[in-house]
Parts: C-alpha cells; sequence; structure tokens
C-alpha cells in the first residue's frame, strides 16, 4: 500500500478540523502548568518548573512547526493549514518562557537580570532565538503574505536558525546533557537533514 493512499483517509479527516481547534488544544499545556501551580504539584521550587515547563513546551511547538514540511513531502499528511497556528503557539510559550525569567525569576530587577545573562550565557542563545521569531509571529498574515510575496518566504527560513538556538539553548542549561537532551538534538539534525535533502531529478 502506497504512502498517498495511507495519508488519504487522514488528510480528508484533516480538513474537516478548524484552525481554531489547534489553537485551542495548543492552550491545553498552559492550562495545565497553572493548575499544577495552584494545586502544589508544580514542584519545591515552583519558579524554575514554570520556567522549564514552558520552555519545553515551546520547544515542542518549534519542532512541530518543522515536522510539517517532511510529513508532507515523506508521507503524504498535509498540515500546513495548521502550520501558522502551531508557530504562533510556540512564540506565544516562548513569550511567556521569557515573561516568567524576567518576572517571577528575575523580579524585575534589570541589573540583576543582566548579570545573570553574564553568569549563565546560554540565555543569550534563548534570547536571540526569540528575537529571530518576531518578524515571523508580525507577518504570519495573509496580508504580509500578499506584501512581502517571495520575501515572506525568504523571511521565514528565519525559523531553522532560531529553532536550532532554542535547542542549543536547551542542551546548554543542562549540567550534564541527558539522553533526552541528545533525542532532541537528533530529531532537530534529522529534521534538517529531511528538509534540505536534495530532490531527486
Amino acid at each position: 500500500m502506497s504512502a498517498a493512499s495511507l495519508s488519504a483517509p487522514i488528510n480528508s479527516a484533516l480538513r474537516r478540523v478548524p484552525s481554531w481547534v489547534v489553537y485551542l488544544a495548543g492552550l491545553i499545556p498552559l492550562a495545565w502548568v497553572i493548575w499544577l501551580t495552584f494545586t502544589g504539584g508544580i514542584g519545591v521550587d515552583p519558579v524554575k518548573a514554570i520556567e522549564h515547563r514552558l520552555g519545553k513546551i515551546a520547544l515542542w511547538f518549534l519542532i512541530g512547526g518543522l515536522v510539517i514540511t517532511p510529513a508532507r513531502r515523506f508521507l503524504g499528511i498535509n498540515l500546513i493549514r495548521y502550520r501558522r497556528a502551531i508557530g504562533l503557539l510556540a512564540f506565544f510559550y516562548i513569550a511567556l518562557h521569557l515573561t516568567a525569567w524576567v518576572v517571577l525569576d528575575m523580579g524585575m530587577l534589570w541589573g540583576q537580570a543582566a548579570a545573570d545573562l553574564i553568569k549563565r550565557p546560554y540565555l543569550f542563545l534563548g534570547i536571540s532565538g526569540f528575537v529571530l521569531l518576531i518578524p515571523l509571529a508580525l507577518t504570519s498574515n495573509n496580508a504580509s503574505i500578499r506584501k512581502l510575496g517571495r520575501n515572506w518566504r525568504r523571511l521565514h527560513w528565519l525559523v531553522y536558525p532560531a529553532v536550532g538556538l532554542g535547542v542549543a539553548h536547551y542542551l546548554w542549561q543542562m549540567k550534564v546533557i541527558s539522553a533526552e537532551g541528545w533525542l532532541w538534538f537528533g530529531v532537530f539534525a534529522l529534521l534538517l537533514a529531511l528538509r534540505f535533502r536534495p530532490r531527486r531529478a
């Protein structure tokens, strides 16, 4: 049985799922973090746990966005209509992750935040990745696609270095890179290899 015949019923079912469902489902992890926080299940260090969970959720959405093109190319599963939602959810969770660090961890004390940046340089990687995603989030609308034309696609190639910086940020903050950390790195490397694999003539 070919990939096309297997993916046809999946694509047929997906066409009946509106984008707003993805946005709504994407808020479930946030609701879970809030629930854990208010029920005391977040851990012994709530601030660090909130930061870590929000960052991990953001990474899931970032990687999920990169999966869409290989899934269509190699499996025939078309998730393109949900790429904007997944990308904006990733940006949303990264913004929450950064806000948690600034507000909850640093207490909005900018001198302390600057000292923390010097002490933990991997923070620069995370912030740099977030900065690269800002123009992508701002142009994730039909008006920008029409206005920018081909330049819109070129601009959105920034997602790859942005995700790379996010993965590096995640790995560097570990004192010893865990098996899970290497798994994230491996998945990202595999997605890059699949995305930039030369097409057959």
